[in-house]
């Protein structure tokens, strides 16, 4: 996969330290927006930092659809291939397609961040998953048009007790 494998608790702290900076960024119940995030800010995330794209559904029912607008470089060996610029059914099959656009409503639909862990077996990797975060920005304060991520792969050998059989 990729040197991004780190322990649950490092992934946890990562996490927060991400949190942290876009709550730091909001201005009372207003959202932030894209162009409030700095990227030397967060330096040390970027490479599994992601930013997707909010698209309006066709009706003013239809749910959005998403798009990777970036994503980070680490993202991809957990892809296997560049992901930037693809919509979900492009990157995903479509069970892992539909966790992702129901998430991803959620965040938009609630105004609140969300997180989550999702396994990679639709990659071939069940042993791995991915412990994710993700954060609504809103060019105008209100409406969500685009999603901070990030995203640390973890392995389901380092959630476990350590303890090892002789």
């Amino acid at each position: 996969m990729s040197a991004q494998i780190g322990a649950p608790g490092a992934a946890v702290r990562a996490h927060e330290e991400l949190f942290a900076y876009w709550a730091s960024l909001r201005e009372g119940p207003r959202l932030p927006g894209r162009g409030r995030v700095d990227p030397g800010d967060i330096k040390r995330l970027l490479p599994t930092v992601s930013l997707i794209d909010v698209l309006p559904g066709g009706t003013g029912e239809e749910a959005p659809d998403f798009r990777m607008r970036l994503a980070g470089t680490g993202l991809y060996g957990v892809y296997g291939r560049e992901i930037t610029g693809r919509r979900l059914s492009e990157i995903y099959n479509s069970t892992a397609a539909d966790y992702w656009r129901q998430e991803l409503s959620r965040v938009v639909a609630e105004r609140r961040p969300a997180v989550g862990q999702h396994s990679l077996a639709w990659r071939g990797a069940s042993h791995l998953s991915i412990l994710w975060l993700r954060l609504p920005l809103a060019s105008d304060g209100e409406r969500v048009d685009m999603i901070l991520g990030f995203d640390a792969v973890i392995g389901l050998s380092q959630m476990q007790t350590g303890i090892k059989a002789a």
